[in-house]
């Protein structure tokens, strides 16, 4: 199980939507009010869209804890609001701790990431031709003993890792260790195992004296255990397009190394400050962490070990999703602009924390300087909607581009969709000597890109509008 969702219906019940439940902001707010406001608007905006009860949202700026806040309800059936203060599952990014468990490890030199995991778990298949490192990147080739997005009737029953290990770990491989990537939350268990051999003792207490205990990470709890109790959030799911229902919970046992932790959103956003920071590992350690693995062929996996890896817009990020039942979660890190953002759900299922998290991002991201730019790209817009072009703006390039035919194609295909209800800045850069401007159009059907190029001397060289 994990946060894989591009998109559900939206929808909301008419008893959700008529309760009026409070938000709470917690004690840090270092970002500006119409900065914070936005924020606020995204998340309420996504949570009636996609019925998901509560979230919880941590914001990293500059390096610090900039804020935190809670929308809507905790326990729709406690009518409890949720609170900076709850607990959430975090499902899937509970591996990046388990990968951090190895790497601390590893410059232990009790383990190595090349480690055949023979060393540790002989019996399992293909033992002697896996290795550490392979598990944390995802291409061991070991079948993922959870790839349902719900809890089926064996999961309730209480396990064992051990029992995990030998029942998924003894099939035959799905792939040639290196040879493909494959989303598989057996690889963690079994890593999770590898730990407590290596360290002498349980995953969880060694992440508490490593790991949380030397960040002060106090709201982490074990939800392998036991459930979160009634003053944490309820966990929920849905049936198509009906009321959310609470979710069953996983049976003790199941989700160890590879999904057992809880916390606050503003605790994770303190880990994440650790990795910006680089405070927990050596910087060759988060190296390891944060490089995306190949495959024997050099395919890139997009995938480092415990995190994803990536490019937006120009931006290196580290990123994960999380979803166990009744809960989903993201977590993106941008280390090199020092920022972070953390949205936590108590809905699976749903896309929710993507779609604020890339609410959130955009936000963050929108070049603070002159609106000038952002005010000349829509006016163009709407003269273009209507058949119109200022040619005094543009270079004889972008000219020779705006033919009679296209300024009539762009007319006939833009006018229908109306005045826009958004049109924001997504990015700015420089290439080719000329600054590099990328706008999103929002309608209510439909979003739009338009990128832009402008010369030194202020002329447009690039004006070109595209479906999202």
């Amino acid at each position: 199980m994990w946060l894989a969702f591009a998109g559900m219906c939206a929808f909301v019940c008419s008893a959700f939507a008529a309760e009026k439940t409070p938000s709470d902001a917690g004690p840090e707010n270092a970002l500006q009010p119409e900065v914070s406001a936005k924020i606020d608007k995204a998340a309420r905006e996504v949570l009636a869209k996609t019925g998901a009860p509560s979230a919880s949202i941590a914001v990293v700026e500059n390096g610090r804890l900039a804020y935190v806040h809670a929308y809507g309800t905790a326990n729709l059936e406690l009518r409890n609001p949720a609170t900076t203060s709850m607990r959430y599952s975090i499902g899937s990014i509970s591996k990046q701790f388990t990968a951090t468990a190895v790497l601390l490890l590893a410059q232990e030199h009790k383990l190595s990431l090349d480690d055949q995991v023979a060393r540790w778990l002989p019996k399992i298949t293909r033992a002697n031709d896996v290795t550490v490192r392979q598990l944390l990147s995802m291409t061991s080739g070991y079948q993922d003993y959870w790839p349902q997005d719900y809890v089926m009737p064996n999961m309730m029953q209480p396990t064992t890792p051990e029992e995990i290990v030998t029942a998924w770990g003894g099939k035959p491989l799905d792939f040639e260790p290196g040879t493909k990537w494959q989303y598989s939350n057996t690889n963690y268990v079994i890593a999770g195992l590898i730990v407590e051999h290596a360290a002498g003792m349980p995953l969880i207490d060694y992440l508490r004296q490593q790991v949380f205990d030397r960040l002060k990470m106090q709201s982490v709890t074990d939800t392998n255990q036991a459930p979160l109790p009634e003053s944490d959030p309820m966990r929920y799911q849905r049936f198509g397009l009906a009321q959310p229902r609470p979710a069953p919970k996983e049976g003790k046992g199941w989700m160890f190394a590879a999904g057992e932790l809880a916390m606050t959103a503003a605790d994770l956003a303190t880990w994440d400050i650790s990795v910006i920071d680089q405070t927990i590992l050596q910087p060759s350690s988060y190296h390891d962490m944060q490089t995306e693995v190949q495959l024997t062929n050099g395919a890139g996996t997009s995938y480092g070990l415990g995190v994803g890896v990536s490019l937006v817009d120009g931006h290196r990020l580290i990123s994960h999703g999380g979803e166990v039942s009744g809960f989903t979660a993201l977590n993106a890190i941008y280390p090199d602009d020092r920022k972070a953002v953390v949205v936590l759900t108590n809905l699976d299922a749903t896309s929710a924390p993507h779609d604020v998290g890339s609410a959130i991002a955009q936000i963050l991201f929108t070049p603070s300087g002159s609106t000038a730019p952002l005010m000349q790209a829509s006016q163009i817009f709407d003269e273009l909607q209507h058949g119109k072009l200022n040619r005094a703006l543009f270079s004889s390039n972008a000219n020779a581009y705006f033919t009679d035919q296209a300024v009539k194609d762009l007319a006939a295909s833009l006018a229908p969709l109306g005045k826009a209800v958004d049109f924001s800045e997504v990015s700015e850069s420089l290439r080719g000597g000329m600054t590099f401007h990328k706008y999103r159009a929002q309608f209510a059907r439909k979003n739009l890109n338009i990128t832009t190029y402008v010369m030194p001397d202020g002329k447009l060289e690039q004006y070109i509008v595209a479906a999202e």
